[in-house]
């Protein structure tokens, strides 16, 4: 008896699982590509092409009036299903490949103004907003902070699986050395509590749970900042505690600039953005900072010396004088 083929969907799943793809990233994928599919009234991909791709692109330009970066993300989807799972490569007009991003200057805050978002956090929120600010990290890494990866001695936080599945370093502020301790020393009690009630298992990156079997017990391995509940891991079907969940600290920092009466919007990226901005007004090279950051390019971060310009291109205003 043969096997019955997998569906559409299940192969693209084992694909993207296959290339070390986010879980977000899966579930953003598979749902552009349900949308394309339903756009074009439930038709395979496979009797498909460039001319259906471009009516759908077109419709959440024009009729959805989706950002550049979603229609993006969107055709980003497409072309893998097309190149990964259906093996089948596309020549798309050159006006279609990309949608040109609008370019922004990131929001960047003060000292003074980040000090007074932070202050009107407390307890864990707190904490994360400190190291966003003190270390760059972007909110995933937080989140994803395992205990081995924070090192007290070197001052170091080791950033893993980063943005392209990159590696970096970046500094531990002393000053939060405490707090930091005191956030390991309540994460250590629920996760001793988990295994008295026979759970305590972590998700490993990778192939590492069949490598090391027991290592998704073991202390090194669990968040810094776990979940307040249990919860069914999608992707393995057990019942595990994950990280914190993202939108914890966004509601947070947008109520704490609130209160704090920042009139900028401020979410947690701000402060990674703050972070890069004040290295290079302290007088550290851009090379640095593009390490620090875990940027591919430099380009991306050069970004920054526009926000460290006086004005308009550093030009004085006539009314100065």
């Amino acid at each position: 008896m043969t096997d019955k083929p997998k569906k559409l969907l299940d192969q693209m799943r084992d694909t993207i699982r296959i290339k070390h793809y986010s879980y977000k990233t899966e579930q953003t994928y598979i749902d552009w590509v349900k949308r394309f599919i339903l756009f074009h009234q439930k038709r395979h991909p496979l009797e498909m092409g460039e001319i259906e791709i471009r009516a759908f692109i077109t419709h959440l330009a024009t009729d959805r009036k989706v950002s550049s970066s979603t229609q993006n993300q969107a055709l980003s989807a497409i072309l893998f299903l097309y190149r990964h799972v259906l093996q089948k490569e596309l020549n798309l007009p050159a006006d279609l490949i990309r949608a040109k991003k609008t370019s922004h200057l990131p929001t960047v805050l003060s000292r003074q103004e980040a000090l007074s978002v932070i202050g009107q956090l407390s307890g864990t929120t707190k904490l994360m907003a400190q190291i966003l600010f003190g270390s760059g990290l972007r909110l995933m890494e937080c989140l994803r902070l395992r205990v081995k990866d924070v090192d007290f001695d070197n001052h170091q936080i080791v950033v893993r699986d980063g943005k392209g599945e990159k590696d970096r370093v970046t500094p531990l502020s002393d000053s939060i050395n405490s707090d930091l301790r005191v956030q390991l020393a309540r994460a250590r009690k629920v996760h001793e509590q988990d295994l008295k009630e026979g759970f305590g298992e972590v998700a490993l990156p990778y192939a590492l749970g069949r490598k090391y079997p027991n290592a998704n017990k073991e202390w090194a391995w669990q968040y810094v900042f776990p979940a307040s509940q249990r919860s069914v891991d999608p992707l393995s079907g057990k019942i595990r505690r994950h990280h914190l969940d993202e939108s914890v600290l966004q509601r947070a920092v947008r109520e704490a600039a609130r209160v704090a009466r920042i009139a900028k919007p401020v979410s947690p990226h701000t402060f990674r953005h703050s972070f890069a901005t004040h290295l290079l007004q302290s007088g550290y090279d851009i090379r640095t900072v593009q390490e620090l950051l875990g940027h591919k390019d430099v380009k991306t971060t050069m970004i920054y010396t526009h926000v460290l310009q006086r004005g308009a291109g550093a030009v004085k205003s006539p009314l100065d004088g």
